[in-house]
């Protein structure tokens, strides 16, 4: 993985089905923005020469839901900065289970700075 990519794998449990055998379309929403989120801060990081990440935020992020994701797999989640300036970076993402895409992500991520409600929420 370079500056610009991360790859993660996740196991979803039962309790995150939309119905049996299958993960619910929030949970991937969510997992590909939070992964999405900590792709462009880690980017923005290296980018600035920092040691910690920048907080960042989403401003905007679209979803495909390809196929059913099933819950019996590990998920892996992949994503790869696409576009940066300045104090943002663009990010596509994908959510794999059994070596096929089952969705993918866009999304642009903003650094904030102190005064913004979200810095250093986490």
């Amino acid at each position: 993985m370079t500056d610009d990519e991360l790859a993660a794998e996740w196991l979803p449990e039962a309790h995150h089905e939309a119905f049996p055998g299958v993960l619910a379309g929030g949970i991937i929403g969510s997992l590909l923005d939070c992964h999405s989120n900590w792709t462009a801060a880690y980017h923005l990081m290296k980018k600035a020469g920092a040691d910690s990440p920048p907080c960042t935020v989403t401003a905007d992020y679209s979803v495909k839901l390809l196929r059913p994701t099933p819950t019996s797999l590990p998920v892996t989640l992949a994503s790869k900065v696409v576009e940066s300036t300045g104090d943002r970076a663009t990010v596509e993402a994908t959510l794999t289970a059994g070596g096929r895409i089952c969705a993918t992500c866009r999304g642009t991520f903003v650094a904030v700075k102190p005064g913004h409600p979200a810095y250093h929420r986490w």
